[in-house]
C-alpha cells in the first residue's frame, strides 16, 4: 500500500473522494486480511474526518443564520 497523507490533514474533499477509492477497492477484494483491515480503518478514519468537515460547516452557516436578522451582530467574533 502507498502512503496516503494523514487523515487529519485533509480537506472534506479529498476525504470524500479517498473514502471512495477505500469503499472500491474494499468492494473488489483480492487483499489480504491485514491490508483489508488497515483499508478498513482507514475508511472509517477518512468517514469521521468528512463528518467532522460538515459539521464544522454546519455550525458556521447556522451561526450566520442566527445572526442575519441582528445588524448588530455584524462580523461580531470575527
Amino acid at each position: 500500500m502507498t502512503e496516503r497523507p494523514a487523515v487529519d490533514s485533509l480537506g472534506y474533499e479529498d476525504a470524500r473522494d479517498e473514502l471512495v477509492e477505500v469503499v472500491r477497492a474494499l468492494e473488489v477484494g483480492g487483499l489480504g486480511l491485514d491490508d483489508s483491515v488497515a483499508l478498513w480503518e482507514r475508511g472509517e478514519a477518512l468517514a469521521r474526518r468528512c463528518d467532522e468537515q460538515l459539521a464544522g460547516a454546519r455550525e458556521r452557516i447556522e451561526e450566520k443564520l442566527a445572526h442575519a436578522d441582528d445588524p448588530d451582530a455584524d462580523d461580531a467574533g470575527d
